[in-house]
């Protein structure tokens, strides 16, 4: 059983957490676009599957569960906690960042792109979706390393 939690773990990180990472930086392709409805859309994407990748963390408390005892897996290792840690913080930069400026950003972009001129929101979105994947990069090393 330990063995279905660890591939639906990493199955779910792979298919979940991969698009909560990388959608935003598709997002600001469409920004800079000007296209308002595909940003709006992109935007509702990023939220859907930043909670959805709460089943990664189901999965992954599953897998801990059912771990074998001779490899003294507990929520106190040092790497499961940091990476729920890692995880918390970059959700909330996700929900509270990222899909905020996204939405707003839809909302400023009806008009068409100005040459050599970032979009409103184009910083915070950047910024904000760059923090959220780095701190899941971090997860993964963490997940590998296991210190």
């Amino acid at each position: 059983m330990d063995t279905v939690f660890v591939v639906l773990h990493v199955v779910s990180g792979v298919f979940l957490v991969g698009p909560m990472a990388i959608l935003p930086m598709a997002g600001l392709r469409t920004l800079r676009s000007g296209e308002a409805g595909a940003v709006a859309t992109t935007a509702k994407s990023v939220r859907l599957f930043t909670w959805l990748s709460l089943i990664v963390v189901i999965f992954g408390f599953g897998a801990l569960g059912m771990s074998d005892p001779k490899y003294h897996t507990s929520f106190t290792s040092t790497w499961i906690w940091l990476s729920l840690v890692a995880y918390v913080i970059a959700m909330i930069v996700n929900l509270v960042v990222v899909i905020p400026a996204m939405q707003k950003a839809a909302g400023a972009a009806g008009g068409a792109a100005v040459a050599g001129s970032k979009p409103a929101g184009y910083s915070r979105i950047s910024a904000g979706s760059g923090i959220s994947a780095l701190l899941l990069v971090l997860i993964v090393v963490l997940m590998v390393w296991k210190p």
